[in-house]
């Protein structure tokens, strides 16, 4: 079994590999390819945290996986990760185990990889305004997803504490942006100026009024993955057209469009596609200029097992990584 830490992972794996490898999952989805039952998510009410499990198997690549991830908000007061996970990846064809993987990196590339894709196929092709609702541990990588695919020249953060937008700032000059940083104390502000926005928070309640959104913008949503969670308002998921990163999860997961067909304004039903059926070509993205589009994210096991695929070829053939007995 080979060990790969983060650091490691970091130092090769990027995300034109994950969008290149979660592409080719879909691919594989769409075609009957994968199995994925649905994952077990844990609560712990008491620290508003999560444990989920997830697991996964490729048919073509003969490999499974099982992903562990825990997310535990209150962690950063203690000096510690608010997201830690780990990957066991495993041959299909004689059940040995080939790599233990660590995959708070990997869970939030993966998921902006998936933002990235949702883009493409969904924005304005000549999108330059990104809006980023939130800039806490997801973000980043979301913003490194779609600057993959589009050509943006503005970045507006909104952060309920302005230090840590900032702070959000530096670190993508760090990643090589070179466009503009504009800070807004207001979200419907913030997006009111924006052809993408980007919302990565743990919300409750809407980040923004949908009146606000421009015509013809595309938002993706990965913040919110279980029930109780909203970051987006009737107003938006009604006027918009949908697609999701996978039906059945977010039947059980997303909070704001539970909340709407609870509410009995929108329906399971209005969801224009699957994030698969647009890479296999089944279903076309944005059709109109001025149409409002959102992609809603809460993970599914096959996109992490995209990715500790992809990391444990590259590691194979770059010779990085410790290999140990079991």
């Amino acid at each position: 079994m080979i060990i790969l830490n983060e650091q490691e992972i970091t130092s090769f794996y990027h995300m034109e590999d994950a969008i290149r490898d979660v592409k080719a999952i879909l691919q594989a989805k769409a075609q009957g390819h994968i199995l994925a039952p649905h994952r077990t998510v844990l609560d712990f009410p008491e620290q508003t945290a999560s444990a989920l499990y997830m697991p996964s198997a490729d048919l073509v690549n003969q490999m499974a996986a099982v992903k562990v991830v825990t997310i535990f908000p209150n962690n950063p007061a203690a000096g510690k990760k608010t997201t830690q996970g780990i990957i066991v990846l495993t041959s299909t064809e004689d059940g040995s185990h080939l790599a233990s993987i660590n995959a708070s990196y990997l869970t939030r590339l993966r998921t902006g990889a998936m933002s990235g894709i949702a883009t493409d196929y969904l924005a304005q092709q000549n999108a330059t305004v990104l809006a980023v609702i939130g800039t806490g541990a997801m973000a980043f990588e979301q913003c490194l997803g779609v600057l993959a695919v589009r050509a943006i020249e503005t970045i507006v953060l909104y952060n309920r504490t302005a230090a840590k937008a900032q702070e959000f700032a530096e670190k993508l000059q760090e990643a090589g942006y070179q466009g503009e940083f504009l800070f807004e104390q207001d979200a419907n502000t913030a997006v009111a100026q924006a052809d993408i926005i980007c919302c990565a928070t743990k919300t409750t309640t809407p980040l923004f009024n949908g009146e606000s959104l421009k015509k013809g913008a595309h938002i993706n949503g990965v913040g919110s993955y279980l029930p109780h969670m909203h970051e987006l308002d009737h107003y938006t998921i009604t006027n918009s057209k949908v697609v999701v990163d996978d039906l059945p999860g977010v039947k059980d997961e997303a909070g704001e469009l539970i909340d709407a067909a609870d509410k009995g304004v929108w329906s399971f039903d209005d969801i224009y596609a699957e994030l698969e059926q647009l890479v296999a070509g089944e279903k076309v993205g944005r059709q109109q200029q001025e149409e409002i589009t959102f992609f809603k994210s809460v993970g599914a096991s096959y996109y992490d097992l995209a990715v500790a695929q992809g990391v444990y070829k590259k590691a194979l053939t770059l010779q990085i990584g410790k290999t140990v007995e079991l």
